[in-house]
């Protein structure tokens, strides 16, 4: 569905390179997650491939096409939703899905199914301008599906939700998923990253650093190691063990069978410990 190579881009004011000889690939179906620091280039990337920036250098295939020679017809085959909700505030939950319905030229959804699957059904003859960030980010992100695109791509989803809806937000995006649909997302949420995408890449300064699935880069970069806690004789005690010949190693099998044992880990990283590890930076 995308495949990007040697792709250099430089802010013209600035002169700034933002962009720095990447490749990467997004398979058809796939959710595919694109995580990096402030700054890093994401949604430079995101832009590039959307056509809001042109200008580059290298190589930006979409949906079989290399991206400066698709027309008005390629906003038919994606569906954008920025961070920053982008939405006619005096109009209201309703005529907003109505009005950007008419933009497509396939047959969108339903708008009262969709604003009922993310809870703004009772608000939908409510002006934009009254909604909380929150009902905003919801209405941004039904909008940006509504036409049924094959590819979409989603900026931080589930900012400004809680959790309930930010499950809800969640499911629907498998669900995309499932039906065949290609989704490229940006979040600084590795949660969200770990729960929703087959791969991810992770960017900083231009460059992508480490690409892969979540699972096998957390046992990439974590330790080999299963932490116990147990209780004996009253106490309750901690120990490591190396994962290498563990169901021959005679202490480990001792505590397995004399001690209550209250909780048992393997110490794969989680994607903050990798974020951090690759960027030099924290979360926050």
């Amino acid at each position: 569905m995308i495949q990007v190579s040697n792709l250099h881009f430089t802010y013209g004011r600035t002169q700034k390179e933002a962009i720095q000889n990447m490749c990467f690939d997004v398979a058809e179906g796939e959710v595919f997650g694109f995580l990096g620091p402030s700054g890093a280039g994401k949604t430079t990337t995101q832009r590039l491939i959307i056509g809001l920036l042109r200008n580059y250098t290298g190589k930006i295939e979409v949906l079989g096409k290399e991206r400066n020679q698709w027309g008005k017809d390629f906003y038919e085959q994606i569906g954008v939703a920025f961070d920053f909700p982008n939405l006619y505030t005096k109009l209201t939950a309703r005529e907003n899905l109505q009005l950007i319905g008419s933009y497509y030229k396939n047959k969108s959804e339903n708008p009262e199914e969709l604003l009922d699957r993310v809870g703004l059904l009772p608000e939908r003859d409510v002006r934009v301008e009254n909604f909380s960030k929150g009902m905003k980010m919801r209405l941004n992100f039904v909008r940006s599906i509504m036409h049924k695109p094959n590819l979409m791509f989603f900026d931080e989803p589930t900012s400004g939700l809680d959790p309930v809806n930010a499950h809800i937000i969640k499911e629907i995006i498998l669900e995309q998923k499932k039906a065949g649909k290609t989704i490229f997302l940006t979040t600084h949420n590795m949660t969200v990253a770990e729960q929703l995408c087959d791969r991810v890449a992770f960017i900083v300064e231009g460059k992508i650093v480490n690409i892969g699935s979540p699972k096998n880069l957390m046992i990439e970069h974590g330790k080999r190691l299963v932490n116990i806690e147990y209780q004996m004789n009253g106490d309750i005690c901690e120990q490591s063990f190396e994962l290498t010949d563990l169901g021959d190693n005679p202490d480990f099998l001792n505590i397995l069978r004399s001690a209550e044992i209250k909780t048992i880990h393997s110490c794969e990283a989680t994607l903050e410990d990798i974020f951090i590890k690759l960027t030099g930076r924290s979360l926050l």
